[in-house]
């Protein structure tokens, strides 16, 4: 036991080693802090790597890309030091020639047309063949360049390249919300038959906001029942609630599709019960009816557990005390149990909504042209078409949307409010 001396005069607390108590109490807060820091760096280490790196790189990626000013810096520098309209001089094709026979010898000139075909169809063949050829051009090289293509004096061509000659811009972003520059740098909206990203992400908001009333409805019978049953009934449920998480997600996936196809079990049993004849199956595959159904399987526990979690610590006098006072089973389930099942509510549709939102797999599988998300447009850019800047973009415009939608979240319900168990 510690040892304190009281000092008549000032009143100092010490310790039993002569240091003031107040300083020994620092000092042991501190510890205790770095003790707890400690506990946590490899955590924090993991998130900081796996997590906030990645998405600082998509952000990043989204608005710089070096592809083209790297790989034709003579035109880019030229393009960045004067202002042009329309086609430019003779000097800007001498620029584009130089760099053209650079990239030729170093092998980098699929990343400039790759690059500039983002922006301008059909140019990736225009640079490449222009490339192979560079080094048979001759002065005056602004006729020689039209002639091999006369897309070199497309003011619009001009434009994009001054653009890429600086590899910070948001022609990404512009893309993304399906829109574009014109000749004249205006910002427009591309042509309506070429609108894809902002109609996907209005299906991918909706699809995902059914999703989860679709699973809150479904879902909430079910956790009152593991809320109010008795131990060993409630525990035999809560396995079939926890069954899909022990298999596979791409089994449960591609078990839905051998259940709803059109010669599947579903359409079968219905067929051989009368219910509809051998031409009348439904089609319940590769749309978005597929989608829903799987995806809403697939996320219902993750609206169950958060529910079962608030209502668990309901005390049922509540209901019974309203009961005993006059209310009827609906005003006493309305007025007194409902409200405080919004919290465990709140977070399972935040759960369920934003996992809905990035769903890649299941889409993919079952959803066919009308039930593909954002996230499979996504991922085609990342493995097929190889345009990383505007998979990041698509990828940070849905991020901030879902900011914007946790933010009115915060806003309308408060997020003090929602509880995760």
């Amino acid at each position: 036991m510690s040892a304190i001396d009281i000092e008549q005069n000032n009143q100092v607390l010490t310790a039993a080693d002569g240091t003031p108590l107040r300083t020994a109490l620092a000092r042991a807060t501190r510890r205790a802090k770095w003790r707890a820091f400690g506990l946590v760096l490899p955590l924090l280490l993991f998130v900081i790597v796996t997590f906030a790196v990645p998405i600082g790189q998509m952000l990043v990626n989204s608005f710089h890309n070096t592809a083209f000013s790297d790989n034709m810096p003579t035109l880019s520098a030229y393009l960045s030091e004067n202002d042009i309209s329309g086609v430019p001089d003779e000097a800007a094709f001498e620029a584009l020639v130089t760099d053209l026979r650079l990239a030729r010898e170093n092998k980098t000139i699929g990343k400039v047309a790759t690059r500039m075909n983002y922006e301008f169809s059909g140019s990736r063949s225009q640079f490449t063949g222009a490339a192979r050829k560079a080094k048979k051009l001759e002065p005056p090289y602004k006729e020689a360049l039209i002639k091999l293509d006369k897309d070199w004096e497309d003011p619009l061509l001009w434009n994009i390249m001054k653009r890429a000659a600086n590899p910070v811009g948001a022609s990404f972003y512009l893309a993304a919300l399906d829109m574009e520059y014109d000749e004249t740098g205006s910002i427009v909206r591309v042509p309506e038959k070429s609108r894809v990203y902002v109609p996907l992400f209005i299906r991918t908001l909706l699809l995902s906001g059914l999703i989860a009333g679709i699973c809150l409805i479904l879902a909430f019978p079910v956790a009152h029942l593991l809320a109010t049953l008795p131990l060993r009934y409630s525990n035999l449920l809560m396995i079939f609630v926890l069954l899909p998480f022990w298999t596979s997600l791409l089994v449960r996936t591609t078990s839905w599709i051998t259940l709803l196809q059109s010669q599947g079990v579903f359409n079968d049993l219905l067929v051989a019960s009368g219910v509809i004849n051998d031409d009348g199956r439904f089609q319940l595959m590769y749309n978005q009816a597929g989608t829903i159904i799987a995806m809403t399987h697939i996320l219902l526990p993750f609206m169950v557990l958060p529910m079962y979690s608030v209502m668990k610590t309901i005390p049922p006098t509540y209901v019974r005390a309203a009961r005993s006072l006059g209310a009827s089973s609906w005003t006493a389930f309305w007025k007194v149990y409902f409200p405080q099942t919004i919290p465990g509510i709140g977070a399972g549709i935040l759960l369920v909504f934003i996992l809905a939102v990035g769903y890649y797999i299941t889409p993919a599988l079952v959803g066919g042209s009308s039930g593909q998300l954002i996230s499979n447009e996504i991922a085609r850019h990342m493995l097929s078409s190889l345009n990383w800047s505007l998979a990041a973009a698509l990828g940070s415009v849905l991020l901030f949307i879902i900011i914007l939608l946790y933010w009115l979240y915060d806003r309308l319900i408060g997020i003090d409010n929602m509880k995760l168990g």
